[in-house]
């Protein structure tokens, strides 16, 4: 992979699913190529007459939108430090994100021009207003397009967050050059093509939807922003405008088959689709195989980690687990001894990739770099198959229980067998080690004998549940992930926490 970007060979395309499919380039509905240039050139000089330069570390706040897309384009040809944060973030994680990564601004929708902590008034910027009221640009020439060479350079071009499963959330810097390389690495396993139309159902603040922005703009295809939380409209609009690559996770993925069941006319305009991609959680057997018997292809899973990028991919050429690393992306499997797992073995997944983080972000500011030649130890739990297929159970998170070393989440994977999602949750026990409290989630209801005769089908009896819960669902995060944390308060196995001092964001595609 290379640090520079050819010239395209075709025009990027930003369309607003909620306006007219009539409508002609450029009206805001659609932007295409010159227009689109334009749009972020203008917004790009009115936050540099606003006082935003090179190098400066710029918190982004706001829901999908055309508006949050141009912004954000505007920032990186500005060669500014990006901290996306989730909108709908309390307002003290957001304030202890600002003060760890030391932002100087504030570019945000929702019509706060004062008032936040830690970030002068005058460094709140309005974006929407910003992106419709910013002096139409000159038409560029085409060395003076929008130019993303310099923020691909840059040594912090991105602070992130990690999904905080095994501990604190962790501050994530991510040089532009690691950033760039995993995107085009990305691009090159899944082929995605000019005439593609990426139709994302994820919030763009985060790390997944994040990279399905930076893969329409490197692939210079088509990206139609949808209102992913009105599931039913978003799904109504890609099929009007020919989606081709859908990205969302899995519980996003089971609202859309009730949609498109409802729905028959969705459906045959989802027809098109050739890329349905799954991330930010372990993909339920169940509904991998009811998408497949529904829409007839494949849910593509894929392994990454906010630290690394995307590590392994499924492909509509292996479709099967997450599929194989990507290309110059390298991945084992050890013991806990530290030898090397056979094939199909479990054991700790490590990674060396272009795409590392610099290091994480410490609470004073400074950074705690990573050898970039080292193995990573992701954490997780999975195998490799002989023919290089990747299979990742979820964290390798062990719990000793009547003698036995088991592993939550692996239990889980062979739980779903029952048809039901299934979550395990370890409580820590004197006598026994750990107890296993299984939760089914069930939305008829069914008594919790019922569903411990049916998950004793499919376990040994020394992983048998202690205790069975039924819910009508899992509480999710902001970005659909199940929120292990509040299942625990809801059912009483852990007394509800204050706010963390940092967002969680979840890697993804």
């Amino acid at each position: 992979m290379t640090d520079t970007i050819a010239p395209p060979v075709a025009a990027a395309r930003l369309v607003d699913g909620a306006a007219s499919t009539a409508a002609p380039p450029g009206d805001g509905g659609h932007l295409d190529g010159p227009a689109l240039d334009r749009r972020v050139r203008a917004t790009a000089d009115a936050l540099q007459r606003l006082g935003i330069r090179a190098g400066d570390r710029v918190l982004v706040q706001g829901d999908n939108s055309v508006g949050y897309v141009l912004t954000l384009l505007a920032l990186m040809h500005l060669d500014t430090s990006l901290i996306p944060l989730d909108h709908r973030l309390p307002a003290a994680d957001a304030t202890a994100a600002a003060r760890q990564a030391a932002a100087r601004w504030l570019v945000t929708a929702d019509g706060r021009t004062e008032g936040f902590p830690g970030v002068p008034d005058q460094r709140i910027i309005h974006y929407p207003a910003l992106t419709a009221d910013a002096a139409p640009a000159p038409a560029p020439a085409p060395a003076d397009g929008v130019d993303l060479a310099r923020w691909f350079r840059r040594p912090d071009a991105l602070v992130l967050w990690s999904s905080g499963t095994t501990g604190r959330p962790k501050g994530i810097v991510k040089p532009g050059r690691a950033v760039l390389d995993n995107s085009l690495r990305t691009i090159e396993a899944m082929g995605y093509r000019a005439d593609d139309v990426l139709a994302p159902l994820l919030p763009f603040s985060h790390q997944y939807g994040l990279s399905v922005i930076l893969l329409w703009w490197l692939a210079r295809c088509t990206l139609l922003v949808t209102p992913y939380q009105r599931l039913d409209a978003a799904v109504t609009q890609a099929a009007a405008h020919g989606a081709t690559a859908v990205d969302a996770a899995p519980s996003t993925y089971h609202a859309l088959l009730g949609v498109v069941r409802r729905r028959p006319d969705v459906r045959a305009g989802l027809a098109g689709v050739r890329i349905w991609g799954v991330g930010g959680a372990p993909l339920p057997a169940p509904l991998a195989e009811s998408f497949d018997m529904t829409m007839g292809r494949p849910l593509l899973d894929g392994y990454g980690l906010t630290e690394l990028g995307n590590v392994a991919l499924a492909t509509p050429r292996t479709p099967h687990g997450c599929g194989r690393p990507l290309p110059g992306v390298r991945l084992r499997v050890r013991r806990p001894d530290g030898t090397p797992a056979d094939p199909g073995e479990l054991g700790g997944i490590e990674v060396r990739s272009p795409g590392l983080m610099a290091g994480y972000l410490q609470e004073d500011g400074s950074l705690t770099p990573v050898d970039p030649d080292a193995w990573y130890p992701t954490a997780d739990l999975g195998s490799v198959d002989a023919d290089g297929t990747v299979r990742v159970v979820g964290r390798n998170q062990a719990v000793h229980r009547l003698g036995f070393t088991l592993y939550p989440e692996s239990l889980e994977r062979r739980a779903e067998a029952c048809g039901r999602p299934v979550k395990v949750l370890a409580v820590e026990d004197q006598r026994r080690g750990s107890a296993l409290h299984f939760v089914v989630a069930d939305p008829e209801g069914e008594a919790p004998l019922i569903w411990r005769r049916r998950l004793a089908e499919h376990l040994a009896a020394y992983e048998e549940p202690n205790a069975v819960h039924v819910v009508d669902h899992f509480p999710l995060s902001a970005n659909g992930k199940p929120d292990t944390r509040a299942l625990r308060v809801q059912l009483g196995l852990e007394p509800e926490a204050g706010p963390g001092p940092v967002p969680r964001q979840e890697a993804g595609r």
